[in-house]
């Protein structure tokens, strides 16, 4: 066999699938059609749960000081600002990483190369997947024009994924009216200010990224109907208008420009037997909340540790089987939501317009100002907030921890309350928050099975732990399993079901 898991596609969901891959053991191969990475900056956001997988694989530190942390919003409607809000300071006992990174793609998908190469693993560039078919146990395919085994294919080659396509799963979705641009640039004025700006008219809508470095910016706008009609042909002089002006925003420089539409998609399925579909392969959406590219690293962790545990004999093939419902249940929703916003922000006509520059505008100031809502955007847009609770591998309470939720982090990091410290290991692992029984240590000991002890706080009850309960936790961060009394019957019976903890 050539190597166990075949990745299509290196953007970041690809580059991160096969790091994860790489760093548990599994012999992987990545092939992208392009003859380089990325040049362009496109996706920008990163947010705290991909920061938090990061860690887990040892360098969101680097991230952080290669980005540009910033933590507020504001919302202007015909040329004056209407709503502020600072997030930063609310996710302080959230994540180790209260804020949202600005981090273009193009220095993202470098970082992810380099360090997937010191891992033994490079891009085979301009080499395609040609075609592939299951036969029994394994996949033959012809890559790059020759014959070649996998036991999987994974396929993170975007929107429109020959992957699949070569599986016959259908894409259903949209496209929104508009035409859409984005620049990168360089400008002087106080929206200049490392915020993000989000400014409505009746026909226009602008929305201004901070980028590292000073006086630059990303923007994102809508092209007007006569300007459309240029097609390929559109350059910025097409497409600025009066709304920079009112907002002092004075552009000197464009460093990149293109126009795009934007589609809502999902697909019908995200595994059909050997194959698995990723990031855009799987769903696409607006660019509401700097959610995809986010999304599909998250698809990428997720899968990851899943097809290790099956490849090394950990867990029987029925592993595979929780991947689809847990990733497409979120990228449903998340198409659905960020469908309804982009469509309110951007759709034509007189009365959307009205709603839009009038009566959104103060609604939204009111909801900014109360701390329960900016809390609740902070957790949603962050990602933190993702569960599987109705997952097949969830199973249990204990306090207001459910299996299927993400670990509530106790913090701070480097301190022996860090709870998030021990995910380094990508392995799974028991958490005890009070005392551990001696029985219960010894059945984890026998089973292979880490078991952390962190002391009784006040902090561990804010979050929602039961004290001294047992929570078994995923490689990806996640609970699996949650017993309020250590029984290692009850642990024993689910490891039964969905794990073989013989295997060191």
């Amino acid at each position: 066999m050539d190597a166990e898991v075949l990745v299509v596609g290196a953007g970041p969901t690809g580059l991160v699938l096969a790091l994860c891959l790489a760093r548990l053991g599994v012999r992987v191969r990545i092939v992208d059609k392009t003859a380089e990475p990325g040049t362009t900056s496109r996706a920008v956001a990163v947010q705290a749960r991909t920061l938090e997988f990061y860690r887990q694989l040892g360098f969101a530190r680097e991230v952080i000081d290669a980005g540009l942390e910033f933590s507020a919003i504001n919302l202007w409607a015909e040329g004056h600002k209407r709503a502020h809000a600072n997030f930063g300071q609310l996710g302080n006992d959230l994540s180790p990483f209260p804020f949202a990174l600005i981090y273009p793609q193009d220095e993202h998908e470098r970082l992810l190369v380099q360090k997937l190469e010191a891992l033994g693993v490079r891009v085979e560039r301009q080499t395609e997947l040609e075609n592939f078919a299951e036969r029994g146990q394994h996949v033959e395919a012809r890559v790059g024009g020759a014959a070649c085994r996998f036991a999987y294919v994974a396929g993170c080659d975007g929107a429109h994924s020959s992957v699949r396509a070569g599986l016959g799963v259908s894409f259903a979705g949209g496209t929104y009216e508009h035409l859409f641009y984005v620049a990168d640039v360089e400008a002087r004025g106080p929206l200049m200010d490392r915020e993000l700006h989000v400014s409505v008219e009746r026909n226009d809508f602008i929305a201004l990224f901070p980028l590292k470095g000073d006086g630059r910016a990303r923007l994102i706008g809508t092209v007007r109907e006569s300007a459309a009609a240029a097609g390929d042909a559109l350059g910025w002089d097409d497409v600025k208008t009066d709304l920079l002006a009112r907002l002092h925003v004075d552009v000197q420089r464009v460093n990149w420009f293109s126009t795009y539409r934007v589609h809502h998609r999902v697909a019908e399925h995200f595994r059909v037997g050997r194959a698995f579909l990723l990031g855009d392969a799987a769903h696409v959406h607006s660019p509401v909340g700097g959610q995809g590219m986010n999304t599909g690293i998250g698809d990428a962790v997720n899968l990851a540790w899943k097809l290790a545990d099956v490849l090394r004999g950990r867990a029987p093939a029925a592993l595979l089987d929780s991947y689809e419902p847990e990733r497409i249940a979120f990228a449903r929703r998340l198409v659905a939501t960020t469908d309804r916003a982009f469509q309110f922000v951007t759709r034509s006509g007189g009365l959307a317009a009205r709603l839009r520059v009038n009566v959104a505008p103060q609604v939204i100031a009111a909801a900014f100002g109360a701390r329960a809502v900016r809390r609740l955007l902070f957790r949603t847009v962050s990602q933190t907030t993702i569960e599987y609770r109705e997952s097949p591998l969830s199973q249990g309470r204990a306090g207001r921890v459910h299996a299927g939720d993400r670990l509530p982090w106790l913090g701070p990091a480097g301190s022996e309350h860090d709870n998030f410290a021990p995910l380094a290991s990508l392995a799974w692992q028991v958490h005890v928050y009070g005392r551990a029984q001696p029985e219960f240590a010894t059945f984890c000991a026998q089973r292979h099975l880490p078991l952390h002890v962190f002391s009784w706080s006040t902090d561990a009850a804010h979050s929602g732990f039961a004290e001294s309960a047992s929570y078994l936790v995923r490689p990806d961060g996640y609970v699996a399993f949650a017993e309020p009394t250590q029984s290692t019957e009850q642990l024993a019976h689910y490891l039964a079901a969905h794990l073989d903890t013989e295997r060191p």
